[in-house]
């Protein structure tokens, strides 16, 4: 491990340089196109023209079908009948025409036939006309059209009529007209109606020979009324070609099964389908290419910017590549076996194990990417028998799969317990298939439904197998600190919290105090609340070398300071930092909780014994009476620093109050912070009242007011009475 520690070292040490940084992602790119390569390669069949199919072939894309389109549209434009407009001025003329020849008709016999007191009248001179006159005066009054139209024994009827048996007819005639032109009558149509308007024109009761005339008149005047309409026929049709949807062939459709005969139709459909054509497309590498850019560009950009320390970021970096790789080549390992044995064995791919590791090692932020990242890398590698280039399903199945153990992991108590989270993953994930499954309405048999819910169980166990058995090799690699390692060491039967408990315990229950504070403080502030407590539980194990000389372990018994010179209890107070440090670090311990036990005094002054040196010697120094630190560097051992204060201070006070509490808390916070140890600490005075607030209510809760119970003395009388 210490070979494989030392090679990534190394690497870290040449991506301080940003060359090496860029070379890392150039890498990472070009493996992943490596992999994904093969499933953008446009796919090349072998077909003949009037030959049996060797192989099923489904379209990989959509496209419209434009030959099919333009035979549906000429064949919906065949069926739109003929429009034929009804000319509604046509019956309005006729009737007209019939009522003015009636009238003329009226007026001639008026004129043409003197009243009885014109008739003794010498002077007048010859005023009855013949009925030859009559007809030529009545014709003179009609248009030369209209004479041509009718026969003379019309004319001659109208004239002999009197006024009242020509208004009788007239009547007749005009709603006989109308109601017959009224209706729609077609050029095949004409003669019929003519017919009609004669049975109408058969019961007027007026002469004969006027009701011929009446008959004769109608029957001119019925004529066509409906005629083709070109405009509105070409509307029509028009409307009716743009409600034609065209017709495509869609992704995923069967083109020619196997051993199907291709016809013209099918050679067709295969063509507009793209797999005939034999020039070789660059356009799905570029577009592979570009995607892998756009993705790793991101990567790039938040590293880069990342406001990590450097060590961490470049951690971070290293990690993320190698979970990255050994994700792929495994995605990439599940989908070559699923290709060889023909069937849906990608649902066995264990793609939480990358959310779980990244969140267990980093952080819910660069998991969520990376599951993100692989659940589009993924509907490229498993296109195996999906049309087109791009399984969506199974992209959703390792992103909803990955984020299910993010959350998971997420919940109290469940970051010790991979295996449980595993076996809680592999239940969702079979819901989750079976979801896509009934959404996309497939139907299978009793037997591949099992098939399905085994590849889903085996994907969640695999993951949280996988996760347990690479978790120490990371973490023995990059030297991280993970939270199952955090709770191993949290451990009451740890060999050095047994130590502990066993040769200082007034320390332990100290620590155990301290370590209760600090979780508190630090989880209301965003920090690391595992590892305050963890770090607490170890930050006095220096003092299991010399335990009686610190005041929590004597239990009544003499202070052995109270003999010694104020320089050798200085040196044995301050060795309990250093000797901490040492001792975790000889127990393989992580460099985190090293740094807690030597930084959590900092470089504080210790105060009783400078000043008993102070009245034996005015020249000693200060410098001389403090802690040789260093300072606090994270935020978790400046909380874990005051909580130490605090609990010792309020654990000395007779009767602490809430008030005197939050005063004594104040006074420490206050007095570190003039005394500069959070100088090279990022903790901000805001995070430092959270944790004052923090601390005064836990320890309110711990010191609260009791009820004073009498003496026992003093009970037995009370009883007594």
């Amino acid at each position: 491990m210490n070979r494989i520690q030392k090679f990534f070292t190394q690497i870290k040490g040449l991506l301080v340089h940003r060359f090496f940084q860029v070379l890392l992602f150039i890498i990472l790119g070009l493996f992943a196109y490596g992999l994904m390569f093969s499933n953008v390669k446009p796919e090349r069949v072998q077909v003949e023209l009037f030959k049996p199919s060797e192989q099923t072939i489904r379209s990989t894309k959509t496209v419209e079908d434009t030959y099919k389109t333009e035979q549906e549209k000429e064949e919906i434009s065949k069926q739109v009948a003929d429009v034929y407009s009804l000319k509604k001025e046509y019956a309005k003329n006729k009737v007209d025409l019939i009522s003015s020849i009636f009238d003329s008709a009226i007026e001639v016999n008026k004129e043409t036939d003197p009243d009885e007191d014109h008739k003794e009248d010498e002077d007048k001179k010859e005023t009855v006309k013949t009925d030859a006159q009559k007809v030529s005066i009545l014709k003179e009054k009609l248009t030369d059209e209209v004479n041509k139209n009718i026969e003379e024994s019309v004319f001659l009827a109208l004239v002999q009529a009197d006024e009242d048996e020509l208004k009788i007819a007239k009547d007749s005639t005009i709603t006989a007209v109308n109601n017959v032109m009224s209706s729609r009558i077609a050029a095949s149509d004409v003669e019929n109606a003519k017919k009609k308007v004669v049975e109408e024109l058969g019961y007027m009761s007026i002469s004969g020979d006027m009701k011929k005339a009446s008959t004769s008149l109608a029957r001119t005047a019925i004529i066509q009324n409906v005629f083709f309409d070109k405009d509105k026929t070409e509307e029509q049709r028009r409307k009716a070609v743009e409600s034609v949807e065209p017709i495509r062939i869609l992704q995923g459709q069967i083109i020619v099964e196997e051993n199907q005969l291709v016809d013209r139709d099918v050679y067709r459909q295969l063509e507009l389908a793209g797999f005939l054509n034999t020039e070789s497309t660059i356009y799905p590498y570029i577009g592979l290419l570009l995607f892998i850019f756009l993705t790793f560009a991101a990567f790039y950009y938040y590293f880069y910017y990342s406001v990590s320390k450097k060590d961490n970021k470049y951690n971070q970096l290293l990690i993320f590549s190698l979970v990255f790789i050994l994700s792929m080549a495994t995605m990439k390992t599940v989908s070559i076996l699923a290709d060889l044995k023909n069937s849906n064995l990608e649902y066995i791919f264990p793609g939480a194990m990358a959310a779980m590791l990244i969140k267990i090692l980093l952080n819910d932020r660069l998991a969520v990417a990376m599951i993100i990242l692989l659940g589009s890398y993924g509907t490229i590698i498993f296109n195996g028998d999906t049309p087109g280039n791009l399984d969506f399903s199974m992209g959703l199945y390792i992103i909803f799969g990955g984020l299910t153990a993010i959350i998971i992991l997420s919940r109290p108590n469940f970051k010790s317990k991979v295996l449980v989270a595993g076996l809680l993953l592999s239940l969702i994930n079979m819901a989750f298939v079976f979801s896509l499954i009934f959404i996309m309405d497939s139907h299978y048999t009793r037997m591949e439904y099992l098939y399905y819910a085994s590849a889903a169980i085996g994907s969640g166990v695999g993951a949280a197998v996988l996760t347990m058995g690479l978790l120490p090799f990371f973490e023995a690699g990059f030297g991280i600190l993970s939270s199952i390692k955090l709770i191993e060491l949290a451990n009451p039967n740890h060999p050095l919290l047994r130590k502990i408990l066993i040769e200082a315990p007034g320390t332990y229950h100290h620590s155990v105090m301290v370590a209760n504070l600090a979780e508190s403080a630090c989880e209301a502030i965003g920090s690391n609340g595992l590892l305050a407590r963890v770090g607490s539980y170890y930050h006095d194990i220096g003092k299991t070398k010399r335990p009686h000389f610190f005041i929590e372990n004597q239990m009544s018994e003499e202070n052995p300071h109270d003999r010694l010179q104020p320089e050798t209890s200085r040196d044995i107070i301050i060795a309990h930092a250093v000797d901490g440090g040492e001792m975790l670090r000889s127990h393989k311990f992580p460099k985190e909780i090293v740094d807690i036990a030597e930084q959590h005094h900092g470089t504080t002054l210790l105060k009783f014994f400078y000043h008993k040196a102070k009245k034996q010697d005015e020249s000693t120094l200060e410098a001389a009476y403090r802690y040789p630190g260093p300072r606090a560097i994270m935020k978790e051992v400046a909380v874990i620093g005051i909580a130490d204060s605090v609990e010792a201070a309020v654990r000395s006070m007779k009767h602490p109050t809430p008030e005197k509490i939050e005063e004594l808390v104040s006074f420490i916070i206050q007095d570190r912070i003039s005394d500069g140890q959070f100088d090279e600490c990022d903790i901000t005075m805001r995070e430092l009242s959270i944790v004052k607030h923090s601390l005064c209510e836990s320890l309110n809760g711990i010191f609260h007011s009791r009820i004073e119970y009498p003496e026992p003395d003093k009970l037995g009388q009370k009883v007594k009475e």
